[in-house]
């Protein structure tokens, strides 16, 4: 059978776009299939009864912005959209630790051999730091507590994927509104424009001043050829002697329709969850690749991730303005009881504002008084002022396992599920929870570390990383230092699922580094 495609991409997020764009400049013609739906700001969730949750599940009736996945003591926050996990993550695109490299990789793989891919995707996202005259007060309480607790030489501005105006201030009348975004079109034709501190970084940028894969990667294939599939959902990937073929459910009318494609090449970049279930159910339920290595599902890591609320009772922190993240106090390496950990300031968008201001005007009846106490108090631009989230991530063991195991409902049916205990990760974790509180007490903060860990010791990650990682041979990893799949030549993965450790930081960038290095490969 002729194949109709020269590659095709399973996934759209910091592999998938970045290998789609190169080859794509190589000339070749390019698929992208996307699970979940092309948004734009006119679309992105704010009302109570938008389409905010995707439901693996049942796709075809929720296919919202977030996939919330709740596993064994652990669940995972993932993005559902052309663009994958650009759409929800916090900006930040910064660069591994050199030393990160010494162990656990491919010998191929080094920092020096990362860094002209970084370099790229840098000028690929116009990455940049927050401008000095537009500090946060979050970034100003990260600096005052590394100066008072002799962390000074640790502070550091991080790396953001958004576009400032050096002429913005919080001195305006109204700052924060859409007006004084100043509009422009980007180098790949696409109109932007720049940040007015909203803090809605997580939930959509309504003037696209966050540089998403879909304003500048996607973009550039687009503009090459590709073709780009939302609301595509891959159930599998078999092989012949002329290429692959990607089995597929379309979402159509609140329906799912079967088709499929070809191709000589396929890139699999569903991120850490998508990515290995798809090749552990092509592997052990459809037996489309049998032969995938035993090492599938394997040394998968939360990145050690951790937020930490403090209350100041005396000081407005206001989280919810500013970019979501802006800097970093850097402990990894060790210098903190000998674990290693990576402390920044967290900010969250004000969903109850949105919710309240969403709200209908109703009269004050017995039957409405909670809904209307509720539009009262949340209404208030920032209900929240006095919260400063301290977030961060460390360098966890990465020893859960991911693998197929029956589901509740419908009892014959198999879900993707994780093996994983805190064992191994508790003291590093345990490391940056007491170094917030620390931060916390050092500024006239109280720190309140979250039942779930204190009780149950669980957590929340938007970062997971492994389930196919990079490795040397089918006995110690799932692809080879190239992405490509072991015994399945032209089958590559170009996602977070390849990085075989925790990187103690944000791994958006060491991600898209990699794909890019793949796609530099692929011929």
């Amino acid at each position: 059978m002729m194949n109709t495609y020269d590659a095709i991409v399973i996934g759209s997020g910091f592999g998938g776009a970045v290998t789609a764009c190169r080859l794509a400049e190589k000339g070749m013609k390019v698929l992208i299939l996307e699970r979940g739906r092309r948004w734009t700001p006119e679309t992105y969730p704010r009302d109570m009864n938008d389409p905010w949750f995707w439901d693996n599940n049942d796709p075809e009736k929720h296919n919202g912005w977030i996939d919330l996945r709740v596993m064994d003591d652990m669940v995972v926050a993932q993005g559902a959209g052309v663009g994958g996990g650009s759409l929800i993550y916090a900006n930040i695109s910064v660069e591994a630790q050199p030393d990160v490299f010494n162990t656990g990789w491919p010998k191929e793989i080094t920092f020096e051999e990362l860094k002209p891919y970084y370099d790229r995707v840098g000028y690929m996202l116009s990455v940049n730091t927050l401008p000095n005259n537009q500090l946060t007060e979050r970034y100003k309480l990260m600096q005052e507590a590394a100066e008072r607790g002799g962390y000074a030489d640790r502070f550091r501005p991080l790396p953001l994927a958004v576009t400032f105006d050096q002429g913005f201030s919080y001195d305006r009348e109204m700052p924060f509104d859409a007006q004084h975004s100043v509009k422009h079109m980007n180098v790949f034709g696409r109109m932007q424009g720049t940040c007015v501190h909203c803090g809605n970084c997580d939930i959509g940028c309504e003037v696209q001043a966050k540089n998403t894969l879909d304003l500048n990667y996607l973009a550039h294939a687009e503009n090459l050829g590709a073709d780009i599939r939302p609301l595509h959902i891959v159930h599998t990937v078999s092989h012949d002697t002329d290429g692959y073929t990607v089995h597929f459910k379309r979402i159509e009318q609140g329906e799912l329709l079967e088709g499929s494609e070809t191709a000589e090449r396929v890139i699999i970049a569903a991120g850490s969850l998508g990515s290995t279930e798809l090749l552990l159910r092509a592997r052990d339920e459809y037996g489309t690749l049998p032969n995938i290595s035993d090492y599938l599902g394997r040394k998968w890591s939360s990145n050690g991730d951790f937020l930490t609320p403090a209350v100041y009772e005396q000081r407005a922190i206001n989280p919810s303005q500013g970019p979501t993240i802006t800097c970093a106090i850097d402990f990894l390496d060790g210098s903190a009881g000998g674990e290693g950990f990576f402390v920044e300031d967290g900010g969250f968008p004000n969903l109850l504002h949105h919710f309240a201001n969403a709200m209908p005007a109703f009269k004050l009846t017995s039957s409405n008084v909670l809904l209307h106490w509720v539009r009262q108090v949340f209404s208030i631009d920032n209900p929240l002022e006095n919260v400063m989230p301290w977030f961060g991530q460390s360098k966890d063991a990465a020893d859960g396992q991911l693998y197929l195991g029956h589901s509740m409902w419908p009892p014959w049916s198999k879900e993707l599920k994780l093996n994983w205990t805190i064992d191994a990760s508790e003291a590093t974790v345990q490391a940056m929870i007491d170094m917030h509180v620390k931060l916390s007490e050092l500024t006239e903060g109280t720190a309140d570390v979250p039942m779930s860990w204190t009780l149950l010791k669980n957590l929340v990650t938007p970062h997971p990383l492994g389930g196919c990682i990079m490795g040397t041979t089918p006995s110690n990893g799932v692809v080879n230092h190239l992405g490509e799949v072991f015994g399945y030549p032209n089958l590559y993965v170009a996602d977070g699922s390849i990085v075989p450790k925790s990187l103690g930081l944000n791994p958006s960038r060491t991600i898209a580094a990699l794909a890019e290095r793949i796609a530099d490969h692929i011929t």
